[in-house]
């Protein structure tokens, strides 16, 4: 377990000294620094820090404001931090997700922020409903009125939200891209992306791409990985098919798989057109060993009808 550590002070003129101290004394192998307001969520080191974050590691922090102000984004961190399968720990409060003690107080902390984002709720409501009896409407005025600055906070802003929401998904898809790009192509790594996550998460190859050119452009991630794929070999796209075959059908046998392709008019590797199942079966591990396939389903899909 590697504890990494988190300091932020919201302005330059202070200092993370006394943060890092603390951290450090904790046994902090890896501590990320931050000047930024708490009260925004566009905050790249705090993106940086998430993304440093593998199973097993814990976050640690000197005080709870120190990762957020608002109590509903501290509880969102940790509870993704959680499902990671990591842990959380503050120095100068009794939050330690890895004992049970601490994952009351966490509990605890839930049920005030759900109070409390049920307040602002109720709070917003009145005053929309009072504003539109005055005949106000919403919006930025100086976006409306097509402020450049404007623009350009508000489009910063969004890019470091866009890359904090990466992060809390990283896990599921850059190892699966490490391993595979830049090898394969953009469309046989979108498919083994998917092949781990269920439907309602899908990936499309292009938004999968810009997500790793947006951990490049912020040096968490290789910049190879965006280097061109070589040309498909024609057995290559014969492992893509048969891989997706068993996907839609996992119940599939071999031999039944090997019908599929006969009645799709699909010659073998050598030019054949009858399949055997150690034909179908050969480009069933090639597709798990290039991630194609849950490595978990190693049996495949039995060579009985």
């Amino acid at each position: 377990m590697t504890l990494v550590g988190y300091a932020r002070v919201s302005t330059d003129d202070q200092t993370t000294a006394a943060q890092i101290d603390a951290l450090r004394a904790a046994g902090c192998a890896a501590i990320f620094e931050e000047k930024a307001s708490g009260a925004s969520r566009a905050r790249p080191e705090l993106a940086r820090t998430l993304a440093h974050l593998t199973r097993g590691d814990t976050l640690v922090i000197w005080k709870l404001d120190r990762l957020g102000r608002s109590l509903s984004h501290l509880l969102e961190v940790i509870e993704d931090l959680r499902a990671r399968g990591c842990h959380f720990r503050c120095l100068t409060s009794p939050i330690d997700t890895a004992s049970p003690h601490g994952t009351l107080v966490l509990q605890m902390l839930g049920a005030v922020a759900e109070y409390e984002r049920s307040l602002i709720r109720e709070r917003t409501r009145a005053g929309l409903t009072a504003a539109k009896a005055r005949g106000r409407v919403g919006g930025n005025p100086k976006l409306k009125q097509g402020d450049t600055a404007t623009a350009r906070r508000l489009a910063e802003r969004q890019r470091q939200l866009y890359l904090l929401e990466l992060t809390r998904t990283a896990e599921e898809w850059l190892p699966t891209v490490r391993r595979l790009r830049p090898a394969r192509s953009w469309a046989a790594v979108t498919r083994a992306v998917n092949a781990r996550l269920p439907p309602g998460r899908h990936w499309t190859a292009e938004r999968l791409r810009r997500a790793v050119r947006a951990f490049v452009d912020e040096g968490l991630a290789e910049r190879a990985l965006l280097d061109k794929a070589p040309a498909v070999r024609g057995d290559d796209r014969l492992m893509v098919l048969v891989a997706g075959i068993a996907r839609a059908n996992p119940t599939l046998s071999l031999r039944a798989i090997g019908a599929q392709l006969e009645a799709m008019r699909e010659t073998t590797p050598r030019g054949g057109r009858s399949w055997a199942a150690a034909s179908v079966k050969n480009l069933l591990d090639r597709a798990r060993a290039q991630g194609l396939l849950p490595a978990d389903a190693a049996s495949g899909p039995s060579s009985k009808t």
